[in-house]
């Protein structure tokens, strides 16, 4: 950063500041500065250290600093303070903990960084990094491993067992294979064990479990900042006994009984969970009794290498005597409560203490103006004129003017570009207009006076320094004041192996749908030893009684039955008919629809559309102007579209996307590429409110060029409705966005090219007839949010060009997820705090007929607070008007119901609250969770169930994943059921619901899937299935692989297998996840590729009796039993009573081996006949 740098550390000021920083002469202040002009003065000012701490009052400013410091340095990092208030609740994220264990390991390996944080970060009392250091696990290849040892280390780290490894923090052992996900790294590692030493160590793939690279080592650091041994936690116990008794003695003299009784049960909670569960969440706010010494993370730093940069001291003492008052505030009411003890009033350092320990560093002070701090004492202040850039509003010759001004003062120009292809357009333009000027990349480069360089890198703004003849210009300042935003990390390239079903959410008297019995009870894995053969069968109860055995091998004929409501189907009889009618009925309705869709698709191909030409300068240059990285779906969805308008098939794509996944962006840039075109544009929304947003949208990455946008819905005055329609008419409008009121008769456009429908299922039936007669000729764009599943995908490929969203973006920011018991307090400070903050508030009550009463009691215990309240039972109008009201922040609280799943965007909602969370599904947890966390401010979450309630197992399971998908983009751990069937009803109406419930969803998709095929013409060739039974050792012991759903999970893969290569492929994964499988596991996946070759042979049942093996089959051939007669001389049979077979006697041959030759006889003979 020479080329920026080297002004300022040529000024006396320079080596005046250095030099009392160096005889550590107190704290300097640097005044006169503010916005970019502050970083770039930190920057230079700390440039020779080797940590940087920042510090400053906000967790916004916090990220405005981190991207400025991004363009100065790669290695910043923000720390993230805890949150102290809300330590009781039972299970929270480890992001926070993840992110700061980032910087111990950082801080531990001796990095050079720079580390940004707010002010209550310091306050923390933490164990020493050297209690952190000394616990960190190193695992190398060829090094000797107690396994046991390791296991009971790793629980005490603060590491989770599970079954199979798929978020952070968690491990799992299965025989010699243990597989870890460390809090420090991007993803998880596999062990490979030979006896006790380590044989390889490799990185694998969450979703699909496989190995991607080998490593030589791997370090592991504690999942939690306090690691407690036996030892330790039996010493922090007694410490709580002693403080408890005399406490708890005190509160029942005082007859406060409830209390007394309240702290009783939580500190019996607290032993039990540390002694039988080696740990807590929330034991970081016990930290005090179970570490003599503790430390601020100001003591984690070398003086004589750091640098401390404060932020406006001011400003970080007003924010430190705040927090430091609210804490105190909720810690005294909370004592009173009986909810802690009197020492957890100590949990933090005093901010005095805090600055006594800056005293110790060399420290900087910034600020716009000096003035005195009540806590700082600041020895010199020096100060440095600056000011910001003017924003020039696309005005060029203005920027030449000024420049020629600075050249003849003898100015270093710096001009700053977030992409190489402007930066070097910047030097086109500038040298066309006079100004010598060149372009690189050395930002190390010494900039002479009167030079000019253009250069990459992203900043809020640019800024001045006259007594140093420097300015930094920003493009943004030129063309537009534009927010920037990190850039997203460089990912490891995903696995693109299959992602395993999951078989872990059927359990016990789940209903299940088998291919040809139909609906039943799931009745779990049952062992039966036939003819002294172990063998799994997955058992089914029927109607009166029946009771159907499956083999665990053909797992892949049951289903689990689906069902949007919830609700329990007809379970059908054994032998009876009920269940060949549903298909039959069920298979009429799919052949019509399927029919629908591919005459659409057919008609629409037949006619031309308008070929758009291919992507302009302008075109690129206005897709360079998107602040935000886009994702790999983003891209592709991106080429799709602009494919489609290139060609002369009138494009009719659907964008399927969570919300927030950038769908507008993609519809944004078609909207262009038609204007610039000629064309004009339609977007069509559902409500006023999104209209409104999508407008603003649309201006704001539009506003740099001449595109005509207008707004057409009940927010605009008769006025402006009769001028667009006219300019529309006209074509003086390129772009209109509106409502339904678009779809009146008398809006008419001069040149339609593309129209653009947001969430096309929520318009009635007339408005969508009215929507089929526009989209006659115009290229269609449809979005829509809800998630529309892969299988469906595939089975509607050829029909519509669909482009799926799955990855989420990278800068959203993770949601801060507690779970916990419903307390009010806690609540109350949870909502009080984000409305200090300026923030607003969603409080979910899923009850109508209680949730005035839910509002008012808010009401009381925030009298200030302006309380909203909505459900379904509302018309639109009153639901606009609450949504506009939201945005507007003419309301701080939203009481409501689930509603708001489909809602509007509303940024700067950041807290969300759900009662009784334990009642809803993991999808719609997720879902509802994902309606806050929708701006740059970190979101907080609290999922809340009744205190004292027993929780089903399910429940405990829902919430604690969703504490761990507290990242955007989890959504793909959470495609359950319900998502995936409303996705189906949203793309294929309504009324196929009914069918979709009476055969279950996958059945449904596969009958569609079929009669598409069929309506397409293609030939549909139906494999007869084939039930192989056997005597030969084919099964999963329990000791290969101990989960029960993995050994289902395992049995549906493994019947998935139809020939060598899947065989080949199936045998990696299971060496790769468990190690070398038993033999019974090899003859299992032996049997199941022959019995998919039984099945093309037309064999449908192979059965072991007596001392041969026989094979039911319609139609043997004659060539086939001239062949097996060949074969096996006086040892073939020949049934043809009842159910045809052939017979095969074993002779003494092992029954796997007979089984394999008699399939390939079977084969070539029947080749032999075809021909």
């Amino acid at each position: 950063m020479k080329a920026i740098n080297k002004p300022v550390k040529h000024t006396e000021n320079y080596i005046q500041i250095k030099d009392w920083l160096k005889q550590q002469d107190g704290i300097v202040n640097i005044s006169g500065n503010d916005g970019t002009d502050r970083v770039y003065l930190m920057h230079a000012f700390s440039s020779d250290a080797h940590v940087r701490l920042v510090v400053t009052y906000s967790e916004q400013r916090m990220e405005q600093l981190y991207e400025d410091f991004r363009f100065y340095d790669k290695a910043v990092y923000m720390y993230p303070s805890k949150d102290i208030l809300f330590y009781s609740s039972d299970i929270h994220g480890n992001s926070i903990t993840r992110r700061r264990m980032d910087i111990f390991r950082r801080l531990i390996e001796g990095e050079a960084c720079t580390i940004i944080l707010t002010v209550d970060a310091l306050f923390d009392k933490m164990p020493d990094l050297s209690y952190i250091k000394k616990n960190v696990v190193t695992i190398r290849e060829a090094e000797e491993l107690d396994v046991e040892a390791l296991k009971k280390r790793l629980v005490e780290l603060g590491y989770e067992k599970a079954d199979s490894v798929d978020g952070v923090g968690q491990f799992a052992v299965r025989g010699g294979i243990i597989d870890i996900f460390p809090l420090t790294e991007e993803c998880p590692y596999r062990i490979d064990m030979w006896d006790t030493e380590v044989d390889t160590i490799r990185s694998f793939d969450v979703e699909s479990q496989r190995s991607i690279e080998q490593v030589q080592e791997i370090q592991i650091y504690p999942a939690s900042d306090m690691v407690l041994s036996d030892r330790r936690t039996a010493q922090g116990i007694r410490k709580l006994e002693q403080e408890f008794k005399p406490y708890y003695e005190k509160l029942r003299k005082e007859f406060k009984t409830e209390e007394a009784a309240r702290l009783k049960k939580q500190i019996g909670e607290i032993k039990e969970q540390l002694t039988e569960f080696h740990g807590m969440a929330g034991v970081d706010s016990y930290v005090e009794y179970f570490y003599s010494k503790t430390v601020s993370l100001l003591d984690c730093f070398h003086t004589k290498n750091t640098v401390v940069l404060l932020d406006e001291t001011s400003r970080i003492s007003d924010y430190a005597d705040n927090y430091m008052a609210t804490f105190l505030e909720s810690m005294e009411s909370r004592l009173e409560g009986g909810y802690i003890l009197p020492g957890m009033m100590n949990i933090l350092f005093t901010y005095p203490a805090i600055v006594q320990k800056m005293q110790a560093f060399q420290t900087l002070a910034f600020s716009i103006l000096y003035h005195e701090d009540r806590y700082f004492t600041i020895r010199h202040d020096v100060t440095y004129d600056s000011r910001v850039v003017n924003s020039y509003r696309n005005n060029f010759e203005a920027l030449i003017a000024d420049i020629g001004k600075w050249r003849e003062k003898n100015y270093r120009i710096v001009f700053i570009s977030p992409s190489t292809t402007r930066a070097k357009r910047m030097v086109e333009n500038l040298t066309g207009h006079d100004v010598a000027c060149f372009y690189s990349e050395d930002t190390d480069r010494v900039l002479s006076e009167k030079e000019v360089m253009v250069t990459t890198g992203r900043l809020r703004a640019g800024f001045e320094f006259p007594e140093l003849k420097l300015v930094v210009i920003n493009e943004g300042d030129v063309f537009t004041a534009r927010s920037s935003t990190k850039k997203k990390k460089n990912q490891k390239p995903r696995y693109s192996g299959e992602v395993i079903k999951d078989f872990s959410d059927i359990s016990v008297g789940d209903c299940v749908i088998h291919e040809r019995y139909g609906v039943g009870i799931y009745g779990g894995i049952e062992k039966v030893e036939v003819d002294g053969v172990l063998k799994d069968y997955v058992t089914i109860n029927y109607a009166e009684g029946g009771k159907l055995y499956v083999l665990a091998s053909e797992v892949d004929c049951i289903q689990k039955y689906s069902d949007k409501e919830g609700r329990r189907p007809k379970i059908n009889k054994l032998g009876s008919k009920d269940w060949e009618k549903t298909r039959s009925r069920v298979k009429g309705h799919v052949a019509t629809i399927a029919k629908e869709l591919v005459n659409l698709y057919a008609k629409r191909q037949a006619s031309q559309g308008f070929c758009y030409s291919k992507d302009t300068i302008w075109q690129q240059e206005f897709e360079e102007m998107f602040p935000y990285e886009e994702t790999d779906d983003q891209k592709k969805a991106i080429a799709e579209t602009k494919a489609d308008m290139e060609s002369s098939k009138i494009m009719d794509r659907l964008i399927c996307g969570d919300v927030g996944y950038g769908k507008t962006e993609i519809a944004i840039r078609a909207a262009f590429k038609a204007v610039y075109d000629g064309r004009q544009v339609a977007y069509l929304v559902p409500t006023t409110i999104l209209a409104q947003q999508h407008y603003n949208t649309f201006k704001e990455r539009m506003k740099e060029f001449p595109v005509e946008i207008r707004l057409l819905c009940r927010f605009c005055t008769p006025k402006e409705v009769r001028e667009t329609i006219a300019d529309l008419k006209a074509g003086k409008v390129d772009i209109v966005i509106g409502t339904h009121r678009l779809l009146s008769k008398d809006v008419a456009f001069k040149q339609l090219g593309l129209l653009i429908i947001d969430e096309e299922q929520r318009f009635g039936v007339t408005h969508k007839e009215k929507i089929k007669q526009m989209k006659t000729n115009v290229d269609v764009l449809t979005l829509t949010a809800t998630p529309i599943p892969r299988t469906l995908h595939m089975s509607l490929i050829g029909i519509r060009d669909m482009s799926v969203l799955e990855e989420a973006p990278v800068d959203r920011r993770a949601i801060q997820t507690y779970v916990m018991e419903y307390s009010e307090p806690v609540l109350v400070q949870a909502i009080q705090r984000e409305l200090k903050r300026g923030g607003q508030v969603y409080y979910i009550h899923n009850r109508i007929d209680t949730i005035e009463f839910t509002a008012a009691k808010l009401q009381r215990y925030l009298p200030d607070a302006r309380i909203l309240v909505a459900h379904g039972r509302m018309g639109e109008a009153e639901m606009s008007e609450i949504w506009r009201k939201l945005v507007e922040h003419e309301a701080d609280i939203l009481v409501c119901t689930t509603i708001i799943e489909t809602g509007v965007d509303v940024p700067n909602v950041n807290t969300l609250i759900i009662e009784n969370a334990d009642c809803f599904g993991l999808s719609q947890l997720y879902q509802l969770r994902g309606r806050v966390g929708r701006s740059n401010r970190r979101a907080y979450a609290y999922f809340t169930f009744q205190r004292d309630k027993v929780l089903r197992e399910e429940s405990t399971r829902r919430l604690a994943a969703m504490r761990e998908f507290t990242q955007f983009g989890s959504g793909f751990h959470i495609a359950l059921r319900d998502l995936e069937i409303r996705g189906a009803g949203s793309l294929l109406g309504g009324r196929q619901h009914g069918h979709m419930e009476s055969v279950g969803y996958d059945m449904y998709l596969r009958l569609l899937g079929e009669a598409v095929a069929e309506a397409k013409g293609e030939p549909i060739q139906e494999t007869a299935e084939c039930t192989v039974d056997i005597q030969i050792d084919a099964h999963i012991p329990e000791s290969y692989m101990e989960s029960l759903s993995q050994r289902l999970d395992m049995y549906r893969k493994i019947a998935g297998v139809r020939n060598q290569e899947d065989e080949m492929d199936l045998l990696d994964e299971l060496i790769d996840r468990y190690g070398e499988p038993p033999k019974s596991v090899q003859g299992l996946i032996t049997v199941s590729r022959l019995r998919n070759t039984a099945a093309q042979l037309g064999i449908t049942e192979i059965n072991q009796r007596g001392g041969s093996m026989l094979f039911y089959m319609e139609h043997p051939t004659a060539e086939m039993i001239g062949a097996l007669s060949r074969k096996y001389r006086g040892r073939v049979q020949f049934g043809s009573v009842g159910k045809p077979y052939l017979g095969v006697e074993l002779a003494g041959e092992p029954p796997l081996e007979l089984f394999r030759e008699v399939l390939d006889v079977l084969g070539k003979a029947g080749k032999s006949s075809v021909k």
